[in-house]
């Protein structure tokens, strides 16, 4: 039977408890645009699971992510379960298992009912699970070492994983075997560019992104060096605790988190840094995907910062409040600060994921937070 993770402020029977609002696109008047709402967002919804037994302490969240439509969020979890949520009804839908191999950077595939996940034990392979049965459709097998990262193609069923046996490998979902591999030093994170005709891949030891062309992938067509372009960075920034590589829906910067004094602004284009995005309050508390030693508290995260899906904003998690930062504004000497989104009851929000189709945001550590915008602020 599912754990029922506790709705601590539940709403009436039958109606909806979020009013959550769609992002500007073709469904009429209850669309709106992120910029009209990005400053008025506040913790609005709050999950906190209540079958975990007594005495024990409450499980960290590892990854979150949202389907394609918007309507499901999912969370990974330090317990070995899975956990998913109805983003209209602002409710918990149903838990899943994964106690033989854990579980950590859970995705759902373009099919809200599929989700790809890394093993956390038993071995290294990716497992491809349908949700409405929880049954493995699929174990993907080839990684000798932990994954740090999953990234899914965003218009095909390819994906790519990153581990600590230094390869990448490129995987198609209807294929238990790898369509290709990349040999590099230490590549801890990937991403692909909006019209997926590009991918990214993060090298923190060598302080380098290496961009490569989808349809000709024999070797990099560009290499960002992080060190040059550091700008006003600390050099411990630059060749570790690098949290999040993604690129802007607009297709014009590639974001690259780190977990230490700021984030890095890069032009998709050229590859030369737009802005240091300063955190004031300093970083998150959990290591870097590939980072953690096994010791205490060393839980690695699906990142804590993003792109708005305009590819205006960035938020980002910190020590205390939720950060954002507009990428129009002009950076001093490269240096942008941010504005502050607070929350009351500072619960650190390591992890950070907006919806793709809906105006609202999800943040965790060990409870999950939906932050809605707030009209009367």
């Amino acid at each position: 039977m599912s754990s029922t993770p506790m709705d601590i402020d539940e709403p009436g029977a039958g109606t909806p408890s979020l009013n959550v609002t769609r992002l500007l696109g073709p469904n009429g008047p209850s669309t709106s645009k992120v910029s009209e709402m990005i400053k008025n967002f506040r913790p609005t919804k709050f999950f906190q699971r209540d079958d975990v037994k007594e005495g024990r302490p409450q499980p960290y969240v590892l990854s979150i992510d949202f389907d394609d439509p918007g309507e499901l969020c999912m969370t990974s979890e330090s317990d070995e379960t899975i956990q998913i949520y109805n983003v209209r009804e602002g409710r918990h839908d149903k838990s899943l298992l994964s106690k033989k191999y854990g579980v950590k950077h859970a995705k759902f595939t373009h099919s809200s009912s599929g989700i790809i996940y890394a093993s956390t034990k038993q071995n290294d392979a990716i497992r491809y699970l349908a949700t409405h049965d929880n049954t493995f459709i699929r174990y993907f097998e080839g990684h000798e070492a932990s994954v740090t990262n999953i990234a899914l193609h965003p218009g095909s069923d390819n994906f790519l994983s990153c581990s600590l046996d230094t390869t990448v490998r490129l995987w198609d979902l209807n294929s238990r075997n790898w369509v290709a591999k990349f040999h590099l030093t230490n590549p801890t994170l990937a991403a692909w560019d909006p019209a997926g005709l590009v991918f990214a891949i993060a090298l923190p030891a060598s302080a380098s992104i290496l961009l490569y062309d989808y349809r000709n992938y024999v070797k990099p067509f560009k290499i960002i060096d992080v060190l040059k372009e550091k700008g006003p960075a600390d050099a411990d920034a630059v060749f570790r605790g690098w949290t999040k590589l993604e690129f802007s829906n607009d297709g014009k910067h590639i974001l690259l988190g780190t977990r230490t004094g700021g984030h890095f602004l890069f032009d998709a284009i050229d590859g030369n840094l737009k802005a240091y995005l300063r955190k004031p309050q300093g970083g998150t508390r959990r290591p870097a995907p590939g980072e953690a030693d096994g010791g205490s508290g060393a839980l690695e995260s699906s990142g804590d910062c993003c792109f708005t899906p305009d590819g205006r904003y960035v938020v980002s998690g910190a020590a205390k409040d939720l950060l954002v930062w507009d990428t129009l504004q002009t950076p001093n000497n490269k240096v942008l600060e941010p504005n502050f989104l607070p929350q009351e009851g500072k619960k650190e929000p390591v992890l950070v994921q907006y919806n793709p189709r809906f105006n609202m945001i999800a943040t965790a550590d060990k409870e999950l937070m939906f932050w809605l915008p707030v009209s009367d602020l």
